[in-house]
């Protein structure tokens, strides 16, 4: 409250989050304690103050219930994944839903003037990323240090994006949020141009293969496996209200990740490589007349 009373910010996005699956089930009241009341503080710190027009908050693809089922999750299906980590973006989204229709409602808001959203991305993946329990981070340490890379779950299907995906798609939902209001107060999925399955052993496969060097191998386990293997994601309500759609496929966002981590290697000024990676991907976007690069 104390920040947005400081800088009066007219738009908010809240990514804060505890947003690792298995550290879930190791911190449990953590997980829920920062997604889900972390949630409520920037809602209460909004409701407190008077700057703030629109908010986006981001949760996860991985808030709908798991019903294993071949095609993509829709922003309307059930929410609450058994996980903490799915359970506690879910609560998030319903403490979201709960002050947009008692505190920013759509009928009142010539009175209030503020508009909430959530986003629900796919599995983002891009340069930079060094988390543990993360599929590319692990591929990416593995490939450098030239040892072999560990895939727990070869077969699994996630809906995996280029992190600059979903993160224009958020800029473009803040946008219509201060130009249109309560017109797209809503949740948002963005998700991959993919509609075939994409596999953990084909994101491993590809990026050994743009190493030009490594492999890879499944261990054998005991291990209770504790997220879903199939996992996919509609974004047709995005494209088709927001005409926001995906600029890379798996694999051209697989090279720009693997010529990242290149640079990396080669302790280069990574700043400047990050701006030329925006610049390329932002450029693309321009190619395909998207309304958010224009």
């Amino acid at each position: 409250q104390r920040t947005i009373e400081s800088y009066q910010p007219s738009l908010a996005f809240h990514l804060a989050a505890q947003p690792i699956v298995l550290r879930g089930y190791k911190q449990p009241k953590l997980t829920f304690d920062t997604n889900a009341g972390g949630t409520v503080n920037i809602l209460e710190a909004i409701r407190r103050t008077g700057s703030v027009r629109g908010l986006v908050s981001i949760t996860t693809d991985k808030v709908y219930r798991d019903q294993d089922w071949l095609w993509g999750y829709r922003e309307n299906d059930l929410l609450g994944d058994a996980d903490p980590y799915g359970a506690s973006k879910a609560m998030a989204e319903l403490a979201i839903d709960s002050y947009r229709r008692s505190f920013f409602s759509k009928k009142t808001y010539d009175e209030h003037g503020v508009a909430i959203a959530s986003a629900r991305a796919g599995n983002v993946i891009g340069g930079g990323d060094f988390a543990d329990y993360r599929l590319v981070p692990d591929c990416m340490r593995a490939l450098m240090a030239n040892e072999q890379v560990v895939i727990r779950n070869p077969q699994s299907v996630r809906p995996w994006q280029h992190v600059l995906e979903p993160l224009g798609g958020y800029l473009l939902l803040g946008m219509m949020l201060l130009n249109e209001g309560p017109a797209f107060s809503e949740a948002w999925n963005f998700g991959p141009a993919e509609r075939k399955n994409v596999t953990t052993r084909m994101i491993v496969e590809k990026l050994i293969s743009l190493w030009e060097t490594g492999s890879w191998f499944n261990p054998d386990s005991t291990e209770v496996k504790v997220e879903s293997a199939l996992l996919r994601l509609s974004w047709e309500k995005s494209a088709n209200r927001l005409r926001w759609q995906p600029v890379y496929s798996i694999d051209e966002a697989l090279g720009e990740i693997s010529a990242w981590f290149k640079s990396y290697l080669d302790n280069q000024e990574m700043y400047s490589v990050c701006q030329d990676h925006i610049a390329a991907y932002v450029q693309k976007a321009r190619e395909k007349e998207l309304p958010w690069a224009s």
